[in-house]
C-alpha cells in the first residue's frame, strides 16, 4: 500500500514572507537573547532561500533579501558578513535596475557595513550615493523611512 506523504499548504512564498516578518520582530527587540539572535540569522536565510524558490520571484525580492541579510549581520555585528551581502544587494539592484528606493537602500545596507568595520569613508561615500537616490523616490512615508535609516549610520 502506497503511503501518501500530506504537504504543508504553505507556498514558498508564505514561507518567504512570514520568515521575513519574524526576522523584523527580532530586529526589533532591545535585548536579544543568543538563542534570538541565532534564530533571527536562520530565518533571514529561510526567507531568502524561500524566495529564490518562487517561481515568479523579482530582481526586488532577491535586492531585499539581501538587504536583509546584509541588516541582520550588521546588528550582530558581523561587518564582514553585513558588507559581503551588500555588496550583492548593490550589484543586483543596479544591474535589474529596481526602483530608486530599492538602490537607496542597497547603499544604506553597504554604508552600514562600512560603518561597522570602521571604514568610514568607505561609508560616507555608499551614504551619499544613497542620498542620491532618495530624490528618485516617489512616496514621501518611503522617503521619511530611508531618511530616518540613513541619520542612523
Amino acid at each position: 500500500m502506497e503511503e501518501t506523504i500530506k504537504q504543508n499548504s504553505f507556498t514558498h512564498r508564505e514561507l518567504a514572507a512570514s520568515c521575513f516578518n519574524k526576522v523584523w520582530d527580532l530586529l526589533e527587540l532591545e535585548n536579544r537573547s543568543q538563542s534570538e539572535t541565532e534564530e533571527m540569522v536562520h530565518l533571514c536565510h529561510s526567507s531568502f532561500w524561500h524566495w529564490t524558490k518562487v517561481e515568479s520571484h523579482t530582481p526586488r525580492n532577491i535586492s531585499i533579501g539581501y538587504w536583509q541579510l546584509s541588516r541582520v549581520y550588521a546588528v550582530i555585528g558581523q561587518g564582514e558578513t553585513a558588507l559581503d551581502y551588500a555588496k550583492k544587494c548593490v550589484k543586483i539592484s543596479l544591474e535589474k535596475e529596481v526602483e530608486p528606493f530599492y538602490i537607496a537602500y542597497a547603499y544604506e545596507a553597504l554604508s552600514r557595513a562600512y560603518a561597522k568595520l570602521n571604514q568610514s569613508a568607505e561609508s560616507l561615500a555608499a551614504k551619499t550615493k544613497a542620498y542620491e537616490y532618495v530624490k528618485d523616490v516617489k512616496f514621501e512615508d518611503s522617503k521619511e523611512m530611508l531618511l530616518k535609516d540613513l541619520d542612523k549610520i
